[in-house]
């Protein structure tokens, strides 16, 4: 399934990294966010406040992408207790997707292998 993401200081692009050579990821722009989709796809985002989200929910909104849209990863820093992930809640809400995984930072090999199980469910 195609991978969709944003990274704002690399540590989601770390993580698509950590999926491996053959994973088929595209990262949003922040300056020019839209471009369609045309098959079933994740997204995964980081926490951050709207404002810097914003082109994510651009993406999402334009064409036909968000009914492509089957899940969504969400990353963070658990130190932010209730606030972990907010942006993943928030759009997976807005968009009536579940989350499907969340993971601090750029991930462990053990959240490479969870996010690989998760998206094969989906898959299936």
């Amino acid at each position: 399934m195609k991978i969709i993401y944003f990274s704002v200081t690399g540590q989601t692009r770390r993580f698509i990294k950590k999926l491996g050579p053959t994973v088929d990821a595209t990262e949003i722009d922040p300056v020019d966010p839209l471009f369609m989709v045309n098959e079933p796809f994740v997204l995964i985002v980081p926490t951050y406040e709207d404002e810097i989200t914003y082109p994510v929910t651009e993406f999402l909104e334009y064409a036909n992408n968000a009914a492509s849209l089957k899940g969504i990863v969400g990353t963070g820093n658990r130190n932010f207790a209730e606030l972990f992930i907010f942006t993943a809640k928030n759009l997976a809400k807005k968009f009536n997707v579940p989350v499907l995984y969340s993971f601090e930072f750029n991930g462990t090999p053990t959240d490479v292998q969870n996010f690989k199980e998760a998206v094969n469910k989906l898959e299936s």
